[in-house]
């Protein structure tokens, strides 16, 4: 069993996959027409981190309901956790790709970590090991 995708309600489908895959590096591996409930002309949006984990469905909001949920998926709290093996590059890159950190970096018990806001306007925790530390190695 695994978690395959979860859902960010998005403004604009485009902005979306552009923030994800050029500011944060994930890779579209879908994009297809679909139709909602009621036959209205929709997208079915993945994009996932290099590695394949799990996906992210960018899902334009439909109604004010939803239009309301838009960066704000988590009650303000992140909700959202980036997982790197290289925090301090990866930190440098998003800043470089304009990403709005929220907090400055910090090293805390489990690790360097750091806020940042989505294209939405959602919190994430970028997150690496803590300085000297070394990341485990892979299986195999």
């Amino acid at each position: 069993m695994r978690l395959d995708l979860v859902t960010v309600i998005v403004d604009d489908y485009d902005a979306a996959i552009a923030f994800f895959t050029e500011a944060l590096g994930f890779e579209l591996t879908e994009d297809w027409p679909s139709l909602t409930g009621d036959g209205r002309p929709k997208r079915w949006v993945v994009v996932r981190p290099p590695d394949g984990g799990t996906g992210l469905l960018l899902a334009r909001a439909d109604g004010g309901r939803q239009a309301a949920a838009v960066g704000n998926q988590a009650a303000g709290r992140v909700g959202f956790f980036l997982h790197v093996d290289d925090f301090e590059a990866t930190h440098a890159r998003l800043a470089a790709a304009a990403v709005r950190f929220v907090t400055p970096p910090r090293t805390e018990p489990y690790g360097r970590v750091a806020v940042f806001l989505d294209v939405a306007g959602n919190r994430w925790d970028l997150l690496g090991p803590a300085p000297g530390v070394r990341p485990a190695a892979p299986d195999g």
